[in-house]
């Protein structure tokens, strides 16, 4: 449990890293070991500190919603060899059963149970051990795991799943914004924290070829990025952008929202970098279209539903003025 409690707490420090939050001094503030947190496998970090962790990078970044936004964020390959094997399993709702089976290996506080009915399953969380500091932890985890639930069907079917609905024991604020992100208007329900999903998605085959497609490239641009000396902000965003593009590219509300800052102050910390959004949205759509070609596992049409463009001759027009080619004859 301590290597994939470890794991999870780099997530959580490099998604404050995002947020413009120092990590040396969000782990001085925590009572954590930056140096050991990175470098020592046999360091072990406790529950208080993982409390602290999260109470911190809250307080740092102004954001009440943090647990909400970084689950937004994560990517199953945060979870390590748990990720890995949900990732590996046959259907959604095996992989959403072991995934739920695994959860000790993550935190000891809280218990997923999967419930199965003719016409929908869903995902019900429930807290087993309280709380260090009042109910502070218990939102921000519930809120991450509600969203991330969301996010992995999203990554195991390669589509953008709406809950049939979901349901909080407590009542929630920033309604808008819980909307946004869950896809659906929460719901108050004594005694239950669940997210329902269709029952169509139970049998569906995991199609995890093209999120491993995703990574790869992922790491290969962030090694590009690096040696380039990229602007940091400008970096940020890019990274964003690419991490969660294989659902299409995100928009500037989303990546926003994301990052807890209006559109506007996004574009004009981009301004000051001299990039724009719209720049960056189409490097990462050049760069995604070109390796998806060269890969010869897609057909032009389906990389143009990839890239989020709703006709092929928008696509076409697009990657002619990256290349000087159409997409059919940049192989040839």
């Amino acid at each position: 449990m301590d290597n994939q409690r470890k794991q999870f707490v780099q997530s959580l420090i490099g998604y404050a890293v995002q947020r413009d939050i120092n990590a040396q001094q969000l782990c001085t503030y925590s009572n954590v070991d930056f140096a050991a947190v990175k470098n020592d496998p046999a360091y072990i970090i406790t529950d208080k500190q993982v409390e602290d962790l999260w109470f911190q990078a809250s307080h740092l970044c102004s954001d009440p919603l943090f647990g909400l936004h970084f689950g937004e964020s994560l990517q199953l390959s945060a979870l390590g060899i748990v990720g890995e094997i949900i990732k590996g399993s046959r259907t959604v709702g095996e992989a959403i059963t072991i995934a739920a089976s695994l959860t000790p290996l993550i935190t000891d506080r809280f218990v997923i149970e999967v419930i199965r009915s003719n016409e929908w399953f869903k995902i019900r969380i429930r807290l087993v051990v309280k709380p260090l500091r009042d109910n502070f932890f218990e939102r921000q985890f519930m809120d991450l795991l509600m969203v991330f639930s969301i996010h992995e069907l999203d990554g195991l079917v390669f589509e953008k799943v709406k809950p049939e609905k979901v349901v909080y024991a407590y009542p929630i604020s920033e309604i808008q914004e819980y909307t946004r992100i869950l896809r659906c208007v929460p719901t108050v329900q004594k005694n239950e924290c669940a997210i329902y999903f269709n029952s169509k998605y139970w049998g569906e085959p995991i199609l995890s070829a093209d999120y491993e497609l995703q990574q790869f490239l992922l790491q290969k641009v962030k090694s590009s990025l690096r040696d380039a000396a990229t602007p940091k902000y400008r970096e940020q965003i890019f990274q964003h952008l690419l991490s969660n593009a294989y659902l299409g590219i995100p928009s500037l509300q989303d990546v926003a929202a994301n990052f807890n800052i209006t559109p506007r102050s996004l574009q004009r910390r981009l301004q000051a970098e001299g990039a724009t959004f719209q720049q960056l949205s189409d490097d990462v759509r050049k760069l995604l279209a070109l390796h998806y070609l060269e890969s010869g596992k897609h057909p032009v049409k389906e990389i143009s539903h990839m890239l989020g463009y709703n006709e092929l001759s928008a696509f076409s027009r697009a990657f002619k003025r990256w290349t000087g080619k159409a997409p059919g004859n940049y192989l040839s």
